[in-house]
């Protein structure tokens, strides 16, 4: 159930039966030859197959995340991480205003965790509203099954190549990527991640089998639909 697919009296009909709500959180980022969108993509998508049979209202995806590194690549929109967090206190506040009392935050990307740490500090100011931050990708199953495929998976590699992050016509390299040392990256400047990444892949394949991809993704619809079920009390 899109918010973005209801007026605000169906809104307000929906409060009358339910006080959940999904919050996805996105980024415009590099990610090699995949979409500029790919988190938002992801956490927007991912968001709304948990919900629907629920019937659970999910927002849409707030797809300018924290991502300063990436600078040096094209397209790459980074907020400040005040900003950020700004941001997304006005969006519960306003939530909560509202009557949405049980919120789940989908998170596609990792630099966005400052909120995760944001989310606490927020629930001790608002005792009757109950927040859970969910970082999709690397939750306990979906991570495990990451690994059962192939554990040399990162950033823009295939753990992030699915059908609807690629682009038309864009072929990726058949080979293994080396995979790059993090720590180094951490050092590094927007201008030098992007010399030592090139195409932005921090390391692994750029593709596999889409039914190994498909069963990532129920595993992870599932285990996120799991979440709007379960431990609210």
């Amino acid at each position: 159930m899109r918010i973005s697919e209801m007026n605000w009296m169906m809104v307000e009909e929906y409060l009358g039966r339910d006080d959940r709500a999904v919050l996805p959180l996105g980024c415009t980022e590099q990610h090699a030859y995949l979409s500029l969108s790919t988190d938002s993509i992801l956490a927007e998508r991912l968001a709304v197959e948990a919900a629907e049979p629920l019937g659970v209202a999910v927002f849409p995806v707030l797809a300018y995340g924290i991502t300063p590194y990436f600078r040096g690549f094209p397209g790459t929109m980074s907020l400040r991480m005040e900003t950020y967090l700004s941001v997304i206190r006005d969006i519960l506040d306003a939530m909560a205003e509202q009557g949405f009392k049980r919120i789940l935050i989908v998170n596609g990307h990792g630099g966005n965790t400052p909120a995760q740490g944001l989310v606490g500090e927020w629930m001790a100011d608002h005792s009757g509203v109950r927040v859970k931050f969910h970082n999709w990708w690397n939750a306990p199953r979906v991570w495990a099954q990451v690994q059962a495929i192939d554990p040399v998976a990162s950033h823009a590699s295939w753990m992030e190549n699915f059908p609807w992050t690629r682009l038309a016509k864009v072929s990726v390299p058949a080979e293994q990527k080396p995979m790059s040392d993090p720590e180094k990256l951490r050092r590094l400047d927007p201008k030098s991640v992007r010399q030592h990444l090139k195409d932005g892949n921090y390391g692994g394949r750029y593709q596999r089998d889409d039914e190994q991809m498909l069963k990532i993704w129920r595993i992870g619809v599932e285990e996120t639909r799991e979440l709007l079920t379960n431990g609210w009390d």
